[in-house]
């Protein structure tokens, strides 16, 4: 039965139509009678006013969040974005694959050289110049996340699930090297098993053929300690050669993960055509892995003597440089990080791939792909490729390390997080959140303090030249600051769905932690710096 309304409708409709007659159950109207009859002259239809595009407010950009009653406004982030040099909002189209396209790719870049050493000035803003540039080409795999190579079809030598399948081919004989065991052969690969405790020095040459596999927790050295003089503390150094695969074993209770304890080195030296990967026994058969694979493994866990924040024993003194700082690294039990070593040196980690790492060991405690806890800036990472981490691509709790091209593809959690008093600089960063999958609490990079507002060294840092692309609304943002840290960010690209920007903050008396005025007191500089910065919120 038609509805009321639209009967109503109808039976307007029909006397409109014929002006000359009486509609039944309308008596009221008289007919006209004799004499010519009058027909309206029809009103044209109105030509309707094309819709503009919308454009989103710029506070759209910004995502406020309240923590104990504490707000950045969306006006208070903006304020603070404006007051950075060169930066572009409501923009759109930044990207083509990860390269700056359009406006993104003319913006005029702050030169980053004048901000510390470490940092090198660039003609351009995100993580490469242009469609050309191979900074990030070779030594990574590619997947639905992020190809980063030239063809529109990633060849299997490049694919991140398929380029380790090796031919049948028979493995390299049973000659492990020195120092590991015969684990028995894997889809045409012999397994070299590391031993649990590395000590002295061990080197993992090349061998066509051969894996060396991680079985449970493999400790290079033992804790030498925040003065290097721990009771039973030893160094130890492993050195991996260029090429060299390693694999964590899939088929032992116990979580499989590596961790450089302080004193001790590493150093993983690939190159661009030989890149070292760290991955899961599953990845050697193409079948065993897919662009949605994570947690197959714990990951690698570089345990230093620099300054942190969240001593569990002594007293943290206001310059950040107590011998007695020390914590444990998240995810270990009792691998101890921190001290008072600034420059210490954890080794060496360049063009390297860790692939399928992290596990969770309990609820907020869980391995990374690259945990950095209290290295110092002796330690040299560049060139380094996390892939699909079930939790952060990396994570580094306080010290000093400085980081240079780094690509974080597909982390399940944060790409990258830092924390707990770290200070330093990192330039050339690519993070691109999952397609498949992505969680409601996936920023591309989060900065904090575990909501320990004043406690020193406080975190402070720098990150240049980055890219950051964000694929699902359910994340609040793509950048989150928070917890009192002090940061710079310069020469950036936001594409993402949402907003780009949360700024979260503690109070005291000195105001909003996160945003307040310079304090040398407490190590703070100030509110966070933006230049040249291209975001791309929302969709746009």
């Amino acid at each position: 039965m038609p509805s009321l309304k639209r009967l109503s409708l109808i039976l307007l409709t029909s006397c409109a139509g014929f002006a000359v007659a009486a509609c039944d159950g309308a008596s009221s109207v008289a007919s006209p009678g004799g004499g010519t009859i009058v027909f309206p002259t029809p009103t044209p239809a109105a030509t309707p006013t094309p819709t503009p595009t919308t454009t989103p407010t710029p506070t759209a950009n910004f995502a406020a969040t309240t923590v104990s009653g504490v707000t950045v406004t969306q006006d208070e982030q903006l304020a603070i974005f404006n007051a950075g040099i060169g930066n572009t909002l409501n923009g759109s189209n930044p990207l083509s694959g990860f390269a700056p396209l359009g406006a993104a790719a003319t913006l005029a870049p702050f030169n980053a050289a004048t901000l510390n050493p470490f940092l090198v000035s660039t003609g351009y803003v995100g993580a490469v110049a242009n469609s050309s540039d191979t900074s990030f080409r070779d030594w990574t795999c590619s997947s639905s996340t992020l190809n980063f190579t030239t063809s529109s079809s990633i060849p299997a030598a490049n694919n991140c699930v398929t380029s380790l399948a090796r031919s049948a081919a028979a493995p390299a004989a049973s000659a492990c090297i020195a120092g590991t065991t015969d684990a028995g052969t894997n889809n045409n690969y012999r397994l070299c098993r590391l031993p649990a405790q590395i000590s002295g020095t061990l080197t993992l040459s090349k061998v066509d053929g051969v894996v060396y596999q991680i079985n449970g927790r493999v400790d290079v050295g033992v804790d030498v300690g925040t003065t290097g003089a721990a009771a039973g503390g030893v160094a130890a150094t492993l050195n991996i050669d260029a090429g060299v695969i390693l694999a964590a074993n899939p088929n032992d209770a116990a979580n499989d993960f590596m961790v450089v304890n302080r004193g001790s080195k590493i150093n993983a030296i690939g190159t661009v055509n030989q890149p070292i990967i760290f991955t899961s026994q599953q990845n050697l058969n193409p079948a065993g892995t897919s662009d949605a694979t994570q947690g197959q493994w714990g990951g690698v866990i570089l345990a230093g003597r620099a300054p942190i924040s969240n001593c569990i024993s002594g007293a943290n003194d206001a310059a950040g440089s107590s011998t007695t700082c020390e914590a444990v690294v998240e995810g270990t039990g009792n691998a101890l990080y921190g001290g008072a070593v600034a420059n210490d040196s954890s080794g060496t980690m360049q063009y390297v791939q860790i692939r399928y790492s992290g596990t969770e060991i309990t609820p907020n405690n869980e391995l990374q792909g690259l945990t950095l806890g209290g290295t110092g800036s002796g330690t040299t990472l560049d060139h380094i490729q996390i892939h699909n981490s079930s939790d952060d691509g990396i994570e580094i709790f306080g010290g000093r390390s400085n980081l240079k091209y780094i690509a974080i593809t597909g982390a399940d959690d944060d790409g990258f997080d830092v924390d707990v008093g770290w200070r330093g600089f990192v330039q050339f960063l690519i993070v691109a959140q999952k397609t498949i999958g992505a969680t409601s609490d996936s920023f591309s990079t989060e900065i904090d303090s575990n909501g320990s507002e004043d406690l020193l060294p406080r975190t402070f840092g720098t990150i240049a030249n980055f890219t950051f692309i964000g694929t699902t609304a359910s994340v609040p943002a793509t950048i989150r600051l928070r917890g009192g840290a002090d940061f710079s960010f310069i020469n950036g690209i936001v594409k993402t769905v949402g907003p780009c920007i949360n700024m979260v903050a503690g109070v005291d008396n000195s105001g909003k932690s996160t945003i307040r005025p310079a304090n040398s007191a407490l190590q703070d500089v100030g509110p966070p710096v933006f230049n040249s910065i291209y975001l791309a919120c929302n969709g746009a």
